[in-house]
């Protein structure tokens, strides 16, 4: 495996992805969370939300620590998203797919992150397509084509350590090369 020059990946989306979930499914430690009770939209998605960040590690196989950093999913907190990819290996973006428009979700995140997806890397993770099948993984792929970025995407349960284990690996692997 590589030497990584920085160990921090960074998970983001918007509330109710599963980032504060899937952090927890492969942590070594237990993550850190900022969660409070939600106000305003999010009340009806979930009951808590994070509001600076989450926060945990893993080892590798070869005994790198990579810390893993959770953004807040409002975009009224996106002052984090700038401080928190600061020195930043790559990006996991996960996308709710329960969302009136999960395609749009991806897209408005990865303007977002743009900057930091092109110094570093992105893979995505589609999630909850077992409550609503509003897009497809073609749908996802067709619109990066349409956009000229070609980016793994994988539908993954949060709640699933092997699932988030692909999504680490698949991004390890597109910064390799």
């Amino acid at each position: 495996m590589m030497q990584l020059n920085t160990d921090k990946i960074i998970f983001t989306g918007p509330v109710g992805a599963g980032k504060t979930t899937a952090i927890a499914a492969i942590s070594d430690i237990p993550p850190v969370s900022t969660d409070v009770s939600t106000t305003g939209d999010e009340k009806r998605i979930k009951d808590t939300t994070t509001v600076a960040m989450d926060y945990s590690y893993i080892e590798l196989d070869d005994g790198t620590k990579v810390h893993l950093y959770g953004t807040p999913g409002q975009s009224r907190f996106d002052f984090m998203w700038s401080i928190l990819t600061k020195g930043g290996l790559g990006l996991v973006l996960l996308i709710n797919n329960d969302h009136p428009d999960p395609v749009g979700q991806m897209e408005f995140y990865l303007d977002a992150f743009k900057d930091f997806i092109e110094e570093t890397g992105v893979v995505i993770g589609i999630t909850r397509t077992n409550i609503n099948d509003t897009a497809t993984l073609e749908d996802y792929q067709q619109k990066l084509f349409e956009r000229n970025q070609i980016f793994p995407v994988f539908e993954v349960d949060s709640r699933t350590e092997d699932d988030v284990k692909i999504l680490i690996q698949a991004l390890l692997a597109i910064l390799e090369n």
